[in-house]
C-alpha cells in the first residue's frame, strides 16, 4: 500500500508529480493505525492516478512528525502543493476519512 516515507525522501516523493498526498503517520504498535489502514488503502485505490498516498513510521522516522505536530496516532494528513489542507487525529472512522478526502477530491467516474 502506498509508499512508505522517510525523513530523506518524504518532500521529494509527496511533491513528485503534483497529486494530492495522503499521508498516514502511524507506528507498529499502534492498534488504531492497524484499524485504518485498510481504508486508506481502499481511498488509494477509488482515486488512482488522482491521489498518493503513504505511510510514515512515526517511531523510525520522527523528524517528519515533528514538523506537522503529530502528537496522536492515527494521523492523516491530505497535502496539496506541499501544504496540508485536511488533517484527521486519533480515532478516524473509515466515514471520516472518506469524508475529509472527499471534500478534495471528486470519486472516480462510475463510482
Amino acid at each position: 500500500m502506498g509508499d512508505t516515507l522517510t525523513e530523506e525522501t518524504f518532500d521529494a516523493v509527496v511533491a513528485q508529480d503534483g497529486l494530492p498526498y495522503l499521508v498516514d503517520f502511524w507506528a507498529p504498535w499502534c492498534g488504531r493505525c492497524r484499524l485504518l489502514a485498510p481504508a486508506v488503502h481502499r481511498l488509494e485505490q477509488e482515486y488512482a492516478g488522482r491521489l498518493r498516498v503513504g505511510k510514515l513510521d512515526v517511531d523510525t522516522q520522527p523528524g517528519i512528525a515533528r514538523r506537522f505536530g503529530v502528537q496522536s496516532l492515527p494521523t492523516v494528513l491530505l497535502i496539496e502543493h506541499g501544504e496540508p489542507v485536511a488533517r484527521l487525529d486519533g480515532v478516524i472512522t473509515p466515514a471520516r476519512l472518506r469524508e475529509a478526502v472527499g471534500a478534495h477530491l471528486e470519486p472516480a467516474a462510475g463510482s
